[in-house]
């Protein structure tokens, strides 16, 4: 967000001076001289100097009230803005009552010409903002708006092309002369409606375009594959905190695994997301499968996610129901500081510190630090507690002006209850109070996770560009809990097993590619180029032996001691893993006409996979490598400007993690998806709609052996098709909404067993969501808003036997927000009527996760 200083701001650029020693250094003629506030050494007498060394009559200000006053009458008012055309397009004419405004330096960015004026406010009759949509044929929009820092933007967004401006003063203001630019001059992508300036996202819900479809800055309409972006504004109104909160919001998203509330792990299209190495990427880098932990969101920009195969792009082991990437905030060229602080229910405590801007005066060297701290603890019985600091560095060096670096430091470490949640009875849920846990109180995981990376761009020319981004990561995560094992209906005893695991990951990922946009006769095309090179390894040790039983009804803990490692009876189980992948691909976006475009791409990856089990799990080592080419085409074709309508074949394919009864690994599991849909940006680009129908297969998955139940063999298929609909933007002024809705048929269409037919786990055949809020424009209670949202998910089956089913629910959340100057306070009420529904099911009757409670969470920031 971007908000006006307010007094805070005035009055640290006014306390200095408050204390009339205001040190200057004034050079004229090669002479140098100190002055303190406004009085100058060369000037013993005390008269009054101005900027420029001459004497004036001006006294200093004495008082905070004289030197608000000051600085409010340095600003000169904006106080009209009127669009006349003219001969060669149209003259944009900002008036002023008083003042001079200085004259701006004018920069292109997509379709739109940019002018930011400096000591300037905006003080129109009809509020803080200006805009007049296709004021002159080749003009889509102008806008006049407010900066930080006392700043007003002037933006015109061509229709087909930038259009280009002569600016000069006059009596009356500012006038800038527009000509309106035609297609032929088009050196970017067309129709970039929202411009990004300074590296921070305009507010709002809609966002024009995402890099995770094509690896290229590409607008949304342009991409013939259904592509959901939830953005930070979302994640502010909602007061998200974690990625489960935020992706709620995308159609076709479900929780899935989480493994004992430890990981981020979803169910997108109907399919679960890989445990190997996941389908949750950062910056477009692999996060370590499931071995991630929960990801914090304290420099989160915003999360994009791609539905259906992405392997023709990303390569191996992306499930082909898609993948969530997310996006971090990057370096701010205008100095930005943030501080916020959420405390609510269960003790929960999160302050968090977004500071940004340049390192040096030529602002060749950008940095943003993001901090955060929380601690809370959770809605389970004993106070189970979450603690965890995130640490996240970047500073962006510009070489050249055709070169930059972006080096990037994250460091994790989380602690948080290892919680299987509850249990099935029968075909339901175990009828017991959601809070009450049946492992011990003290089950518990750790992770602490350290990442650093570069990211290298050079700029050949306006067309031509070499992109090279380095990621290592090493994480090291152990975890100590009693895990439920086997449940008897009749008498409430659950039996477990104590369990202790540690976990040591690390792994690193190099990505090259060029990217190059030409044409060949009247065709357009943006060719990308690129080679990854990945590697991740896995290293574990697992302990286990029998634990006291518990009654689910009334139970007991601590009956008996958690052993220690060297006191299990049957020692280590050990399991390393090495998975090694190379990729090279080929993507070409193809604009036919002005309103057809074509996308073709393919990728070939080896992967190269190692396994070595010892100790208790016996001796043994495998290794196999896989080749596979996954090809990608889609085409969009655009009846009028605002509606997409577009159709794609895609595949994928992963590392299969079962074994054959020679202990050889199965082959990769495959999928194949078709998808039609239609996109639509309804006005002016501020409301966007989405609509896809898919069907998609997933075949070589692992099944049981009939001749020996240990092992497996890959004859599997499982199908999901459906519709999914999203809709997200502003409908009016300060009226936001975003919502979707999926009807997912998933089942297992072909097995060796009685589980063809079944419906998959954790699937709901229908789920919604909506979410909205309105913040009231102008008069006294300008800056007050509120939010409603309702969250539904449908009956689920809880394993793949479908021995038990999960109920709907309806999850009600509010909010209540005010904003003024760059004061933000928010209360939000999660689950507001309280209702018991649950939230995961992870294939095992022992391990259903319950849903939180009503809960209360406040919010205060302050940004200048």
């Amino acid at each position: 967000m971007r908000i006006q200083w307010g007094v805070l701001g005035q009055l640290i650029v006014a306390l200095p001076s408050l204390l009339v020693v205001q040190p200057v250094w004034a050079e004229e003629e090669g002479k140098s001289s100190f002055v303190t506030g406004h009085l100058s050494l060369d000037n013993p007498e005390g008269q009054m100097t101005n900027d420029n060394g001459q004497i004036t009559n001006d006294q200093p200000a004495t008082t905070v009230e004289e030197w608000l006053a000051q600085i409010e009458a340095s600003l000169v008012q904006i106080t009209g803005v009127r669009v006349e055309t003219s001969e060669t397009g149209l003259e944009i004419v900002l008036e002023t009552a008083e003042g001079e405004l200085s004259t701006p330096a004018t920069q292109t960015i997509g379709n739109a010409l940019i002018a930011n004026i400096s000591n300037a406010v905006l003080a129109l009759p009809e509020g803080d903002e200006f805009s007049q949509a296709n004021p002159v044929e080749g003009v889509a929009l102008v806008s006049v708006t407010s900066l930080p820092n006392d700043r007003v933007r002037v933006a015109i967004t061509g229709t087909d092309a930038p259009p280009t401006a002569e600016v000069r003063a006059e009596a009356q203001g500012l006038v800038l002369s527009v000509t309106p630019g035609t297609e032929t001059d088009a050196a970017q992508d067309e129709d970039a409606i929202q411009v990004v300036v300074t590296g921070e996202q305009e507010d709002g819900y809609a966002v024009p375009d995402a890099s995770t479809a094509t690896r290229t800055d590409t607008l949304l309409r342009d991409i013939p594959q259904s592509i959901q972006v939830v953005p930070r504004q979302v994640i502010e109104d909602q007061a998200v905190t974690e990625l489960q909160d935020a992706v709620r919001n995308v159609s076709g998203v479900v929780e899935g695994n989480t493994f004992g509330n430890t990981g981020d792990r979803f169910i997108i299209r109907g399919f679960q997301q890989g445990f190997q190495l996941g389908s949750t990427l950062r910056d477009g880098f692999r996060a370590n499968g499931s071995f991630s932990g929960v990801r914090d969101l304290a420099n989160i920009e915003r999360i994009e996610v791609l539905k259906g195969p992405a392997s023709a792009i990303f390569g191996g082991a992306i499930e082909p129901g898609g993948l969530i990437n997310i996006i971090t905030e990057q370096p701010l060229e205008e100095p930005f500081y943030s501080a916020e602080l959420q405390a609510g229910s269960f003790g929960f405590v999160r302050p968090t510190v977004d500071l940004s801007g340049p390192l040096n005066a030529n602002r060749t060297l950008l940095y943003r630090l993001n901090l955060a701290y929380e601690r809370g603890d959770g809605f389970r019985d004993f106070d189970q507690g979450v603690e965890r600091i995130f640490v996240a560095p970047v500073v962006l060096w510009r070489i050249g002006d055709r070169t930059d670096l972006t080096l990037e430091l994250e460091y994790l470490n989380d602690e948080r209850p290892f919680d299987r949640g509850l249990i099935a009875d029968g075909d339901d849920v175990v009828d017991i109070p959601f809070e009450r846990i049946l492992g011990e109180p003290d089950d518990i995981v750790r992770n602490e996770e350290f990442s650093i990376g570069y990211r290298l761009e050079h700029r050949f020319s306006e067309n031509w560009r070499i992109r090279n981004a380095f990621r290592f990561t090493d994480a090291y995560l152990p975890n100590q809990r009693a895990q439920p094992q086997s449940f008897d209906e009749s008498t409430g005893i659950l039996t477990r097993t104590w369990q202790d695991q540690e976990y040591f990951v690390n792994g690193y990922a190099l990505q090259t590619n060029v990217i190059g946009e030409f044409s060949t006769g009247s065709i357009g095309h943006t060719l990308l180029f690129g080679v990854d090179l990945e590697r991740q390894a896995y290293d574990s040790e697992a302990f286990g032996t029998d634990a006291p039983s518990i009654n689910v009804f009334d139970p007991d803990y601590g009956i008996a001691a958690r052993p220690e490692q060297d006191e299990f009876p049957t020692g280590a189980g050990i399991f390393n893993e090495q998975i090694d992948l190379l990729g090279i691909y080929l993507q070409d976006q193809v604009t036919l006409l002005d309103n057809l475009k074509l996308l073709l791409g393919g990728r070939f990856d080896i992967v190269d996979q190692r396994t070595e089990l010892g100790g208790r799990f016996g001796e043994s080592e495998s290794q196999q490598q896989d080749e596979a080419f996954t090809p990608r085409i889609g085409i969009v074709y655009q009846p009028i400007e605002p509606l997409s309508l577009y159709a794609s074949f895609s595949q994928s394919f992963a590392p299969n993690s079962g074994r054959m009864v020679d202990n050889s690994i199965l082959e990769p599991v495959r999928g194949t998806q078709y998808e039609i849909g239609m996109r639509g940006e309804w006005l002016d680009g501020r409301l966007v709609t989405n609509l896809a129908a898919y069907h998609l297969t997933r075949s070589n998955v692992a099944t049981t052996d009939p001749e020996n139940s240990d092992f497996s063999i890959a004859i599997g298929e499982q199908r999901s098709q459906g519709v999914e609909f999203d809709v997200i933007g502003e409908i009016l002024p300060g009226w936001n909404v975003i919502a979707s809705y999926a009807y997912t048929d998933a089942e297992i269409t072909r097995d060796n067993s009685p589980l063809e037919g079944n419906r998959l786990f954790g699937v709901p055949e229908n789920a919604a969501s909506l979410w909205s809020t309105y913040e009231i424009q102008s008069g006294d209670l300008q800056g007050l808003g509120f939010g409603l949202g309702l969250f539904f998910i449908g009956e689920r089956q809880g394993d793949a036997e479908n021995s038990f089913q999960v109920p709907s629910y309806v999850r009600t959340d509010a909010s209540l927000f005010y904003r003024r100057d760059n004061w933000r306070a928010a209360i939000n009420v999660k689950n507001l009527f309280d209702v018991d529904y649950i939230e995961s099911v992870p294939n095992f009757r022992t391990a259903i996760n319950p849903g939180s409670p009503l809960t209360v969470l406040a919010t205060v920031s302050v940004e200048f």
